[in-house]
C-alpha cells in the first residue's frame, strides 16, 4: 500500500471517528490503556530512585523507622541539584508547560508533549529524591497528554478533545489506585469540570482500561482495612462533620502557606534563586532525620500510623513537620502535587480529632477517622467530593462508611469554596495570573477578542474641525458616532452626531471639545469578558478598538459585544452536551 493509500486511510478513519460515538469510545479505551502503563511506569521509576538513594527494599520511604545513614539525606539536595540543571537545559523555553487542568480550561485539551516530559521528568526526580510531592502531577499529566496526542492526530472537535483529555488524566490517576471509579470522577470533577451524558462512556472506557493494566501488571491495589462492623448513627454525621471543618481549615492553611513560602522565595533574585531546589533540599534533611514520615507523599507513613495509633503529641509533631516539609518542596522547586501528600496529612488530621473526642468522652474509630480525614482534607486540596468519595469505596470496600465520607467531604468543599474559593492547582495557576477558577472551558472567551468582532466601517473626522466644517462632513443622520482623531491621526474621543448640531453651539468651535471616553478604549487582543467589563465602567453603548500606538482600528457596540457573548455560551453548552 502506498504513502497516498495510507493518507486517504488515515483521513477516512479520523472522518469516522469525528462522525462515531462508538469509535470514540474505543479511541478513549485505548488512551486509558496507555495512561495505565505510563503510570506504573512512571511509579516504578520514583521508586526505583528511591531504592537507589536510600538503599530500601519493599519498604515505603516514608514507612521508615529512622535514616540510619544520614549522608543518605543528600539525596535532597542532589535531587534540587539535578532539577537545577534540568532548568537550565530549559532555559530557552519562554513560558511554563502547560498542565492538564490548564489546558482543558484555556487551550481546547491541547498539550505540547514536550510539556509532558518537562513534568513528568521534573515530579519522578522530585519524588525519588525524596521531597514532599506526590506523583499525582506526573501520572495526570501524561495520561492526559497522551490522550491529547491522540486526539490532535486526529483532528477531534474541541469537547471531544476535551473530554478525551479528561478521560486520560482520570484513568492515570484511577491506575494509580486501582479504582478506576474514583479515576472516572477525578476526570469529571477535576480535569472537565462537568458531567456530561455523552462523556460517561468513554471517560469510564478509560478508567476501565488502566486499571485493567494496573491489575495485569500485578500490582498491589490501595486497600485500607476498616472496621466492618461499626454501626454508625446520626451523631457520627455530627460528629464528622465537624472533621470535616477541621480538614477544611487545614487544608487552607496548608495551600496559603505554601502560597506565601513560594511569594518569599520570588522575591529572592540573582543566582540565588536559580539554585532554589537545592537550598530547599538542604532545608528538608532535618525535617526527615527527626521522622521520615516528611519524606516522599507518606502512604506508607499513612499505613504505619493507622496500624500503630501513635501518641496525640506524635501525631501533631509529624502533621506540622509534613505541613513544612510540603511547604518546602513546593515553594523551593521541587515538583509535584499535594493530593497524595493532602491524604496522609488527612489521617492525621482524623486520628488527632479521634484523639482529642477520646478525650472528650466520645469514642470514635480510629480507621474512620483516617479514612474521613484522608477524604476531606484532599477534597479542600484539590476539589472533587464525589471523587475522594469513590476512592473510599474502593480503597475500603466497605459502603457503610461512605456516608459519613461524603458528608465530611460535602462540608469540607463547601467551606473551602466559601471562604478560599479554589483548588491547589486552580489557587496556583491564579497566582501566576491566570484567570480560571476550574476546569470549566473559557478559552473560548479569550479567543473571542475585539479584534475578531470589531467593525471596521466607522466615520472618522479631526478633533481640530469646526462645528460648521464637521457638519459639512457628517450629515445629520448619516451615523449616530463619529470618532475623533488628533493631529497625529490617533484616537483623541468619541463625539455623537446629535450634539455636534445643538443649536447652541458656535459654528467655530473645535469638535474635540465634545469629545467623550477619550480615556477608554479597547484593544485589539482584549478578550469578551474584559470587553463587557469595559462596557459597564465606562457606561457606553461604543467603544473605540485602538492598537498599541494609538492608531484607531476598528469599534465595538456593546449590544453586537453581548450578542456574539451569548452566542458562543450556547454553542459551547450544545458541544457539552454532545449536540454539534
Amino acid at each position: 500500500m502506498g504513502f497516498h493509500a495510507l493518507k486517504g486511510l488515515a483521513i477516512r478513519q479520523r472522518q469516522r471517528l469525528r462522525s462515531s460515538e462508538m469509535a470514540f469510545i474505543v479511541l478513549a479505551l485505548v488512551a486509558g490503556l496507555a495512561a495505565g502503563w505510563l503510570t506504573n511506569l512512571q511509579a516504578f521509576l520514583a521508586h526505583g530512585l528511591q531504592r537507589l538513594f536510600y538503599g530500601i527494599g519493599t519498604n515505603r520511604l516514608s514507612a521508615l523507622g529512622e535514616i540510619h545513614n544520614h549522608w543518605r539525606l543528600l539525596a535532597l539536595p542532589l535531587g534540587g541539584l539535578l532539577l537545577v540543571g534540568m532548568a537550565h537545559l530549559l532555559r530557552r523555553r519562554r513560558r511554563a508547560p502547560i498542565d492538564v487542568v490548564e489546558a482543558n480550561a484555556l487551550h481546547s485539551g491541547r498539550i505540547p508533549f514536550v510539556d509532558n516530559l518537562v513534568i513528568s521528568a521534573q515530579t519522578i526526580l522530585s519524588n525519588g529524591a525524596g521531597a514532599s510531592v506526590g506523583l499525582e502531577a506526573a501520572y495526570a499529566q501524561m495520561g492526559g497528554g497522551v490522550a491529547s496526542v491522540l486526539g490532535q492526530w486526529f483532528k477531534l472537535r474541541r469537547s471531544d478533545m476535551r473530554t478525551l483529555v479528561g478521560a486520560g488524566a482520570g484513568a492515570a490517576v484511577g491506575a494509580a489506585f486501582g479504582a478506576p471509579l474514583a479515576g472516572a470522577f477525578y476526570a469529571f470533577e477535576i480535569v472537565i469540570g462537568t458531567y456530561t451524558p455523552a462523556a460517561i462512556a468513554p471517560v469510564v472506557a478509560a478508567a476501565l482500561g488502566a486499571a485493567f493494566v494496573t491489575r495485569a501488571l500485578g500490582v498491589e491495589p490501595y486497600l485500607i482495612a476498616t472496621a466492618a462492623d461499626r454501626t454508625l448513627t446520626t451523631g457520627h454525621y455530627f460528629i464528622y462533620t465537624l472533621l470535616g471543618l477541621a480538614c477544611a481549615l487545614v487544608g487552607i492553611a496548608m495551600m496559603r502557606l505554601v502560597t506565601f513560602a513560594e511569594q518569599q522565595m520570588s522575591r529572592v533574585g540573582g543566582r540565588v534563586s536559580r539554585w532554589k531546589p537545592v537550598i530547599g533540599g538542604f532545608l528538608l534533611i532535618p525535617l526527615a532525620i527527626v521522622t521520615p514520615q516528611t519524606l516522599s507523599a507518606g502512604h506508607g507513613a499513612m499505613h504505619l500510623n493507622i496500624a500503630m495509633q501513635p501518641a496525640l503529641q506524635f501525631l501533631v509533631t509529624i502533621l506540622v513537620l509534613k505541613v513544612l516539609a510540603s511547604a518546602i518542596s513546593i515553594s523551593f522547586g521541587f515538583r509535584g502535587g499535594l493530593f497524595f501528600a493532602s491524604l496522609f496529612i488527612g489521617s492525621l488530621v482524623g486520628l488527632i480529632f479521634a484523639a482529642l473526642a477520646s478525650m472528650a468522652g466520645i469514642a470514635l474509630d480510629i480507621n474512620d477517622a483516617a479514612l474521613v480525614g484522608m477524604s476531606a482534607l484532599a477534597v479542600s486540596v484539590v476539589g472533587g467530593p464525589m471523587t475522594l468519595a469513590m476512592l473510599m469505596l474502593e480503597t475500603t470496600r466497605d459502603f457503610s462508611l461512605m456516608g459519613v465520607v461524603l458528608t465530611a467531604s460535602l462540608v469540607s468543599s463547601a467551606l473551602t469554596r466559601e471562604t478560599f474559593g479554589y483548588s491547589f492547582s486552580t489557587w496556583r495557576l491564579h497566582v501566576r495570573g491566570s484567570i480560571i477558577r476550574s476546569p470549566r472551558d473559557i478559552g473560548w472567551m479569550l479567543a473571542l477578542t475585539a479584534g475578531r468582532i470589531m467593525r471596521k466601517d466607522w466615520t472618522s473626522a479631526p478633533a481640530a474641525l469646526s462645528i460648521e466644517d464637521f457638519r459639512a462632513r457628517v450629515p445629520l443622520g448619516s451615523t449616530s458616532k463619529a470618532i475623533l482623531l488628533d493631529e497625529d491621526g490617533h484616537y483623541a474621543g468619541i463625539v455623537t452626531t446629535a450634539s455636534a448640531y445643538n443649536p447652541e453651539l458656535s459654528p467655530g468651535t473645535e469638535v474635540g471639545t465634545l469629545a467623550t471616553l477619550t480615556g477608554n478604549t479597547l484593544s485589539p487582543v482584549t478578550d469578551i469578558r474584559a470587553m463587557l467589563k469595559a462596557f459597564d465602567l465606562a457606561v457606553a453603548d461604543e467603544l473605540a478598538v485602538v492598537d498599541g500606538v494609538g492608531n484607531v482600528v476598528g469599534v465595538v457596540t456593546e449590544r453586537h459585544a453581548r450578542r456574539r457573548y451569548f452566542e458562543e455560551i450556547e454553542a459551547s453548552q450544545r458541544e457539552l452536551f454532545g449536540e454539534n
